[in-house]
């Protein structure tokens, strides 16, 4: 073989190898392509089968439960936190009030659901076709696009405790924010008066937990009615008033975040609570770090646990919303929405205070009085 034919075959090899080293990479990377569409359709699929389940619950299952009755139409609540103690008394004031009506309401707050956000499970609501869906919304543009859809479909949609209001709902259900905010602002300087009176050397730090979740206008009134109240009736002393952000992913996520706040250097005096979960986390957190006494809790919602706290002073006071009534008036306004064509936009639920002055009714089980 002479020296050309030589070079001339370990050219060719060498472009072969080559040639086969860039064509590797493309087969790989038009697979990758392929992935986010397989996903997706898996995705979709499976929202179509879940949706699927619900209509076959709806249709077949439930009228087994309710020994055969046949309902006039079917509701289905969606909340964040399906297991809290709230939600369940709240479900079963709306429960109560639709069979009232001869209708079904289904609550997604069960373990077969607990995996799924809201926004899943509103898929899952609309591609069921039910009558229509009680949501604790958010003002995210999602959410927005959800209700919206629902609507256009027929599907009638109540916000409840947390509202969407660029979106098409037909009615929103919750507490006079505004209100709720003046009361936990007038709680705040009863605390700081009987507790802090002598401690001038710095101002009172006051922080309020929010929904990480929530880009919620409710959430910022309440704020202001918090901040008006303090600065129209603080007098002399100061005060700092903060908002802290809790990560409500799941109880531990929550758990971590009040943690958090309390292996800080600047730990608040004075802890305002908006849920029962961030209430129950701040009294634990309060009694792990040894701060009984130096961190006053303002909670939310009553619990075993919560009144109890409140019983040995560890939360200062709790805000009680009747439950009840507002599960009732989510079906209220979903009934007069499908036999009017319209409804109220806004329905606000009694609340009321408890303290360690009037506990012990609560611990007795005696009704309380709702400040109208």
């Amino acid at each position: 073989m002479t020296h050309r034919k030589a070079s001339k075959t370990i050219k060719n090899k060498k472009e072969q190898q080559l040639h086969v080293r860039t064509e590797a990479p493309e087969r790989k990377f038009s697979g990758l392509m392929f992935l986010p569409v397989f996903l997706t359709a898996v995705s979709i699929l499976f929202t179509v089968l879940m949706a699927g389940y619900i209509l076959w619950f709806y249709k077949g299952s439930f009228q087994e439960e309710t020994a055969g009755e046949t309902y006039d139409r079917y509701y289905m609540m969606i909340t964040r936190e399906g297991k809290s103690v709230f939600w369940q008394s709240v479900y079963q004031g709306a429960y109560e009030r639709a069979l009232q009506e001869n209708v079904y309401v289904d609550w997604l707050g069960n373990d077969r659901f607990q995996d799924y956000s809201v926004e899943e499970q509103m898929e899952i609501a609309i591609a069921a076709g039910v009558d229509g869906i009680i949501v604790t919304a958010s003002e995210e543009e999602e959410m927005t696009a959800l209700i919206d859809r629902a609507d256009m479909v027929g599907i009638p949609v109540v916000t409840l405790y947390g509202d969407n209001t660029q979106s098409a709902r037909c009615s929103f259900v919750g507490v006079g924010s505004y209100n709720l905010g003046r009361e936990y602002g007038r709680q705040a300087l009863k605390i700081m008066r009987e507790r802090m009176s002598g401690s001038a050397d710095r101002p009172v730090r006051v922080t309020l937990l929010v929904n990480s979740y929530a880009n919620s206008l409710d959430q910022n009134i309440l704020y202001s009615g918090i901040q008006e109240t303090i600065e129209q009736e603080r007098g002399e002393m100061a005060v700092e008033l903060s908002l802290q952000s809790v990560d409500d992913t799941n109880a531990f996520s929550v758990e971590e975040s009040v943690r958090d706040i309390f292996m800080g250097e600047e730990i608040p005096d004075i802890l305002i609570c908006l849920n029962e979960l961030n209430t129950t986390c701040a009294y634990q957190a309060v009694v792990d770090y040894n701060k009984v006494g130096t961190v006053s809790i303002l909670g939310h919602y009553v619990s075993d646990t919560i009144l109890n706290a409140i019983d040995r002073s560890v939360i200062y006071a709790t805000v009680d919303i009747d439950t009840a009534q507002m599960g009732a008036f989510c079906i209220d306004a979903l009934q007069e929405y499908h036999d009017l064509g319209y409804t109220s936009q806004y329905f606000t639920a009694d609340i009321s205070l408890i303290t360690k002055e009037n506990v012990d009714e609560y611990l007795r089980g005696e009704e309380p009085a709702y400040d109208k």
